[in-house]
């Protein structure tokens, strides 16, 4: 088992990837809208992959509502986004909650449906003034207690339906002035400010299984390497200032922020202290790449993934159809009726 996580092309594996998977052993899969057919298929292809790389790997995917949302009509609902359950809160902080522990418990019931057991969410980024919009109504609030607030609760629902939440974008992507899928972000505030707003969200949620990097600069700590290379964020700022401790892994390493080949990407990641790669775009020749400068999965990475694992529960029962019930409720009045849960 390596220490990477891989996508795929499409919608099942190829002879090639099949050989791929089973040589390389990813750590786990990842899955994009170009992956998903109808809700047997993507059955089939989670199936399909946890038998050819031969164990229980974890299936993840970025299902968050809104904007970000892999699986959607006609066969899944369309959720909300963050900023929804914001508004829910801003009228009632008890129903914010609430409505954000259901809706992401309804949400787990979907991705556990067809064998997918980690969503990449909380987001719990956040926004400033004269940001990039990357973040937007991605973001629970503007307030770190209320974004911390919420976007723990969204971890425990996915945890009662029996999916891991992963941490997001470590350590703060709400002040990024370009969105790292097609730049590099430098954040210029300084210490007292980051440490009071942006990782003042995450201390809260530390202790939860995994987490995921920002490809974002923070000049105030190191003038050149973003969070996902920097061993000094990594190390003073994610683990030591933040403190959070669970299985840490990269955002998507073919994003352009990076520079360098695959192989410089995954290497710099690795020895910043990532415990696994990310790779997303299911180009096999990058796959391959990434796949051999990514070491074996082992020593306080292999123990940490181990320890995440650990923590997912069996599904708690739910009334499905009273829960959507209740959820609507919940929600009535938040973001645009045609969404359907207004």
């Amino acid at each position: 088992m390596r220490a990477f996580i891989t996508g795929i092309a499409g919608t099942a594996l190829t002879d090639e990837e099949r050989h791929f998977v089973k040589e390389a052993q990813p750590w786990g899969l990842i899955i994009f809208k170009r992956n998903v057919s109808d809700p047997d298929g993507l059955r089939g292809l989670t199936d399909d992959f946890r038998s050819v790389v031969g164990r229980a790997a974890p299936v993840l995917i970025d299902q968050e509502g809104g904007r970000v949302q892999r699986l959607g009509p006609p066969h899944w609902p369309d959720y909300p986004p963050a900023a929804a359950y914001g508004e829910v809160y801003d009228r009632d902080r008890e129903s914010g909650l609430a409505a954000a522990r259901l809706g992401a418990r309804l949400i787990a019931a979907d991705l556990a449906s067809v064998g997918i057991d980690v969503d990449c969410m909380p987001v719990a980024d956040v926004p400033v003034a004269g940001g990039d919009p990357i973040i937007g109504d991605r973001a629970f609030g503007t307030e770190p207690g209320k974004v911390a607030a919420l976007a723990g609760a969204f971890a425990q629902g996915l945890a009662e339906g029996g999916v891991l939440p992963v941490l997001k974008h470590l350590p703060g992507h709400g002040r990024a002035n370009v969105d790292s899928h097609r730049q590099l972000p430098v954040v210029k505030a300084d210490r007292a400010t980051l440490d009071a707003t942006d990782f003042a969200a995450f201390r809260p949620l530390a202790a939860l299984p995994l987490g995921m990097t920002a490809h974002v600069v923070f000049a105030a700590f190191d003038s050149a390497a973003p969070a996902t290379t920097s061993v000094t964020i990594v190390g003073d700022v994610i683990r030591g200032s933040i403190g959070f401790q669970g299985l840490l892994m990269s955002d998507d390493i073919s994003m352009a922020a990076l520079s360098g080949s695959p192989t410089e990407r995954t290497e710099a990641a690795i020895a910043a202290g990532c415990d696994l790669v990310l790779h997303c775009n299911g180009r096999l020749s990058e796959m391959r790449a990434v796949a051999a400068a990514a070491p074996p999965l082992g020593g306080k990475a292999l123990h940490r993934a181990a320890a995440a694992l650990a923590v997912k529960k069996p599904a708690l029962p739910i009334d499905l159809a009273a829960a959507r019930a209740q959820f609507g409720r919940l929600m009535a009045g938040s973001g645009p009726k045609e969404r359907g849960y207004a």
